[in-house]
């Protein structure tokens, strides 16, 4: 996104976190966002913020540490705040996924792991954070590293699509 604030990005005249909250608010009352800039801009969309506890923008699996540590339920659901197109059904498939299997479910296309799309019991924060001390830097691999259980998307399922560029808004 050219240095960029994805998750403030306007698509279809709202920002795409909105389009995020917009499903997840009726789902929760702990509604957490993992930001390291424009706190105030994302404090309209979320019961908490949570910051890395690093600076530089270290990538996923800290904002997800972060989040976890304040993280008022037993169960929370990962998701990345430029896939505006997520839908209701395919959290409540993870999270139904994740508490009958009592671990870790993460969305699937074919072969390719989507961390992103995520249901976690707060309890893997100790692993996690371990993992990150031990210099592990990729959210996917220390979730495959644990039970977790595959929720199988088609290859073509646009609720995972990402929005990762300037372009992609516009299409």
């Amino acid at each position: 996104m050219g240095g960029r604030d994805k998750g403030l990005e306007l698509w279809r005249g709202e920002p795409l976190i909105a389009h995020v909250q917009k499903v997840v608010r009726p789902l929760t009352d702990d509604l957490i966002i993992s930001c390291n800039r424009n706190q105030a801009a994302y404090q309209a969309f979320a019961d908490q913020l949570a910051g890395d506890a690093e600076p530089g923008f270290p990538g996923p699996l800290a904002g997800v540490i972060a989040g976890l540590a304040l993280a008022r339920h037993p169960w929370v659901l990962i998701l990345a705040c430029d896939a505006p197109r997520v839908d209701a059904p395919l959290l409540d498939e993870l999270l139904k996924l994740a508490v009958i299997h009592d671990s870790a479910a993460m969305a699937r296309q074919a072969t390719y792991w989507q961390p992103m799309f995520s249901a976690l019991p707060r309890r893997l924060l100790p692993q996690l954070q371990q993992a990150w001390q031990h210099g592990e830097r990729s959210l996917q691999r220390v979730l495959l590293n644990t039970d977790v259980q595959a929720l199988d998307c088609a290859e073509d399922d646009a609720r995972l699509s990402n929005f990762n560029s300037p372009q992609w808004l516009e299409r």
